[in-house]
């Protein structure tokens, strides 16, 4: 319902009937009274009866495109194109095309409505990149989608939180007539209560708001004080007549309510209301100064565009003003909604998306362009209504991605900074040039930077994910540190890595004492730091070979520690192999007992054992 709804808050359409006979009359008024369903069965007759040509197929096209049954509205607008039509008829056979995925197809009706109108900006966009999609699909994630359980079997759509209620429209209301455009009730406003375990309360109407015509959505101050809602013009008495005809033409427009006792009250039409255009889909901002809203009122750019107005300190109202054509189109904007620091979301289907309605952000405090934001939020159909409540970090958005308008969660993908800052324990030294890795838990790499002139790299990382902080450079030992789990917003981590203090003879590499623990083979931290500084000095050179010695301690008998010794070489091998030097470089055996660096014999002390315990780097080569 939500194209329907969409198009609910334009004025009056005027079209220019090509091909109106005696045969299309009783379609043509039912189609311009905005009963969609009936035209497009008297439509089908007159198919069924012969009495069809291109403009039969063209008002076909159009009411399925209005009733988003974007099957049926391609099978009559392909018909329908096979004679000459108007550009926006190619425009939206191309929009249809798109909402059923079959992207290359749109493109070729697109090229034919830039042909027909080169100067419309929807064209000027087209042509700019008419192979966007790949662009769009491979977009950073922004959200997490998720349809809610409050929704009915009919249209429910434009949900907003405020505190811990959620508000909607929506057309679950059973009784009453029911609206020509698709045969489902009118909208009401209802309002659900937030539980502490996140899910929603059932429904229930906000029966001072509703009225017998189409109701919603809303926008509250953050006082919660007063509410704005759109509603239809007839309750406000605006309307025009077509005497001939004997109709009423309404519109949608915007009102205002005060809450007092619990209840709205004082309801108000807005000062800019007019019964030749509508004003719908209000967003006022935190400060309750500006007040966003949708219109198709004289100076629009497009069919409907994004409009504001101030709010004065007494009440009253500016005068409404056009937010330009950097965020409208040709096409049409709506369902604006600006958050507590000034982003606007809104839908629009002018702009370059995956089809029908997308949702798009632009940041009110620059001048920047719109950005698409991007699947899952958006689809190839129908995408609007996006709301964040920023205390509760809870957003909303409306699809009809299913068939039928519903509401979805719209989670923003918690996302922050990592600062890592590289400094040498000698002097506490800046390093610049330090290559820095982040890695994920399982030790994948997934980002690798050069320090700054700060001995600062930053990285940008998703939420509730471990991560893994690497630091090298030429001259020192390489600093792993592992983070806890990073749960938002920006920390900084100081990595301080030490100096390689190696001493090369002409016949052995000195490093400080590799010691190993009692009765064990294992490389400690302490050993992986010295061999390290082997590893470095050997990728220096690749000419050096190794010999290792590992040495134990004089406990227990020859033969024990012999074997004992020859594990801890063959670990020490093992360990320099690890860090990516070549097998035929290095190679090592043990010795035991039998070259003791004390000569202590069974009256060592723990200090003189550790120190036997040890392993030596010969040179080969």
């Amino acid at each position: 319902m939500k194209k329907n709804t969409i198009l609910l808050f334009f004025t009056l359409i005027s079209f220019t009937l090509l091909a109106q006979n005696k045969f299309t009359k009783v379609a043509d008024d039912l189609f311009e009274r905005y009963e969609y369903v009936k035209a497009s069965r008297e439509y089908i007759l007159l198919v069924e009866k012969g009495n069809s040509d291109g403009y039969v197929y063209k008002q076909l096209g159009e009411c399925y495109y209005n009733m988003f049954n974007v099957v049926e509205a391609v099978k009559w607008y392909a018909q329908a194109v096979k004679t000459e039509q108007d550009a926006e008829t190619y425009f939206n056979y191309a929009q249809m095309l798109k909402e059923n995925a079959r992207y290359e197809e749109a493109n070729l009706q697109m090229k034919i409505f830039a042909a027909k109108v080169p100067a419309d900006q929807r064209a000027v966009e087209f042509n700019k990149n008419p192979d966007y999609l790949p662009s769009l699909i491979d977009k950073k994630k922004l959200f997490d989608v998720k349809i809610l359980d409050i929704n009915s079997d009919k249209s429910d759509f434009g949900a907003v939180l405020y505190n811990d209620v959620l508000y909607f429209s929506s057309a679950r209301n059973g009784g009453g007539k029911k609206y020509g455009w698709n045969e489902e009730p009118f909208l009401d406003i209802y309002q659900s209560n937030l539980k502490a375990d996140g899910s929603f309360s059932e429904p229930i109407p906000v029966s001072e708001l509703n009225s017998r015509f189409h109701e919603g959505p809303v926008s509250i101050t953050a006082d919660g004080n007063i509410i704005y809602f759109s509603s239809e013009s007839f309750n406000s008495n605006s309307f025009e007549k077509n005497n001939a005809k004997r109709l009423k033409f309404g519109q949608v427009h915007l009102f205002k309510a005060k809450k007092e006792d619990g209840k709205w009250t004082a309801i108000t039409a807005m000062p800019f209301n007019d019964k030749k255009y509508s004003t719908s889909n209000p967003s006022i901002d935190r400060a309750g100064k500006i007040l966003y809203f949708s219109s198709n009122m004289p100076g629009s750019i497009g069919g409907i565009d994004i409009w504001k107005v101030q709010v004065n300190n007494d009440g009253s109202f500016g005068v409404p003003e056009n937010l330009g054509d950097k965020i409208n189109t040709a096409g049409d904007e709506s369902f604006p909604f600006v958050t507590d620091d000034n982003v606007l979301y809104f839908a629009s289907n002018g702009l370059t998306g995956f089809g029908g309605f997308d949702v798009f952000l632009v940041d009110l405090n620059k001048n920047d362009v719109p950005l698409n934001v991007g699947k899952p939020v958006n689809t190839e159909r129908d995408d609007f209504a996006l709301t964040y409540n920023a205390t509760k970090q809870l957003g909303y958005v409306s699809s009809n991605r299913s068939g039928k308008d519903h509401i979805y969660s719209s989670i923003p993908v918690c996302k922050g900074q990592i600062k890592v800052v590289v400094k040498s324990l000698k002097g506490d030294a800046i390093l610049v040039n330090s290559k820095v890795l982040i890695l994920d838990e399982n030790s994948n790499v997934i980002g690798s930077q050069v320090s700054n002139e700060k001995g600062e790299v930053v990285y940008d990382v998703d939420c509730e994910k471990i991560y893994i902080i690497e630091a090298f450079k030429d001259g020192y030992i390489t600093q792993k540190i592992p983070l806890a789990k990073f749960i938002g917003g920006a920390i900084t981590v100081n990595v301080t890595i030490k100096p390689i203090d190696v001493v090369v003879t002409e016949t052995e590499i000195i490093l400080n004492p590799i010691y190993f623990e009692f009765n064990k083979s294992n490389i400690t931290k302490q050993g992986a730091e010295e061999l390290d500084k082997l590893v470095y000095v050997m990728t220096q050179n690749d000419k050096l070979k190794i010999y290792v010695k590992s040495h134990s301690d004089s406990k227990g008998d020859d033969k024990y520690n012999l074997n004992l010794s020859d594990k801890r070489a063959k670990a020490t091998v093992q360990y320099v192999i690890s860090k990516g030097i070549e097998a035929s470089r290095v190679s090592g055996k043990g010795f035991g007992e039998t070259e003791l660096k004390i000569d202590c014999k069974n009256k060592c002390t723990e200090e003189q054992n550790a120190i036997n315990r040890r392993s030596e780097f010969l040179l080969v080569k």
